[in-house]
């Protein structure tokens, strides 16, 4: 019973602790577009060019001048 007195007004200062920085995350925009994170990974055109189209230039480069 003794332990009743201290944990129900831990459990319940941490109830209200964990609801005010839920009521701040609502508030302050945290959920607000979560969706554009992923999106900007799809979207995101600062790719370079592919190595392989150089090569291939390169290679017919050396075959016209050795010709």
């Amino acid at each position: 019973m003794g332990a009743l007195y201290l944990l129900l007004p831990i459990s319940l200062i941490l109830v209200v602790l964990i609801g005010a920085a839920f009521w701040w995350a609502i508030f302050s925009g945290q959920f607000e577009d979560t969706d554009e994170a992923a999106r900007s990974i799809l979207e995101d055109n600062d790719t370079p060019e592919p190595k392989m189209q150089e090569r291939e230039e390169e290679k017919e480069s050396r075959r016209d001048s050795s010709e």
